[in-house]
């Protein structure tokens, strides 16, 4: 039988943290879930920051775990795995714990929160902490926005279409890398190019720039008065707005792109050969 996610963070655990870390851990959370104590719970938790030295996880052990990848992306820390693995244990008493642990998000500071909105894929039902994820959109703390944005992969699960485009222009906002944003031609929708064309004639008008990341999810809507702003992009001067208008049209299905491209096609070999993506442009 395959093992638990719970099972392989406690392996883990046990690979990088000391032993007196690991008994420290096992036995807080023996505690907590046998009295079945919100106050235990609140103290074991608020303990881990001094009894667990923050170090990475530089051992995952020979057994393959479904995310892995995810937590080496994340560079995952000793401590915010711990904290993690003691969230995921006591939630097995979901009737006892769901509550305390979701008023537990709402009053963390900066750093736990961030650990939660980073490794909330792991825990049992992370539909259950959506209030958390949706309410970091709203910050202008960049750490906490990022931990749920970049890199992460429950929004493309969990969130509505209009609360990934929020993340997404927010994203744009705060000029931070587009790059990091997975699942971003599955979550590409009408109702984002529209925001995409709107925000871009708002920058333009006030003379700034963009990212030419920022039009990636438009392929396949690709018309209409999207296509004289893409066509704007191969008209600029920049290098790396003709290369984004290129991947756009390159990437689309409808005519107008591909009339554009049998106009402007001085990167399409490029792409044509993989040599440029939306990973390098």
């Amino acid at each position: 039988m395959a093992k638990t996610s719970k099972e392989y963070l406690s392996d883990i655990l046990k690979l990088n943290l000391e032993k007196t870390e690991f008994e420290w851990l096992m036995d807080a959370i023996t505690r907590v879930v046998n009295a079945k104590s919100k106050k235990d719970l609140y103290i074991s938790y608020s303990l881990c920051t001094s009894k667990i030295k923050d170090r990475p996880i530089s051992d995952f052990g020979d057994e393959n775990f479904q995310w892995e990848s995810y937590l080496k992306q994340q560079k995952a820390s000793t401590l915010e795995m711990s904290r993690i693995f003691m969230l995921l244990s006591v939630l097995e008493l979901e009737e006892v714990f769901l509550k305390p642990v979701q008023q537990l998000i709402q009053i963390s500071d900066k750093t736990e929160l961030e650990t939660f909105l980073k490794y909330l894929v792991l825990l049992p039902k992370p539909e259950h902490f959506k209030f958390a994820a949706v309410e970091a959109l709203r910050t202008n703390i960049a750490t906490v926005f990022n931990a749920i944005s970049q890199m992460n992969p429950y929004p493309s699960r969990y969130f509505t279409t209009a609360e990934w485009n929020q993340m997404y222009l927010k994203s744009a906002f705060m000029q931070q890398d587009l790059k990091r944003i997975p699942e971003v031609e599955k979550m590409a929708n009408k109702d984002l190019t529209r925001i995409i064309s709107d925000y871009a004639h708002e920058r333009w008008a006030a003379s700034r720039d963009i990212d030419p990341m920022f039009w990636r999810p438009v392929s396949p809507f690709l018309e209409g008065a999207l296509v004289n702003d893409i066509e704007r992009l191969f008209q600029s001067e920049n290098q790396r707005e003709q290369k984004a208008a290129t991947l756009v049209c390159f990437h689309s299905d409808t005519q107008p792109a591909k009339q554009l491209l049998d106009t402007y096609n001085t990167y399409l070999q490029q792409v044509e050969k993989g040599e440029l993506t939306w990973k390098n442009v």
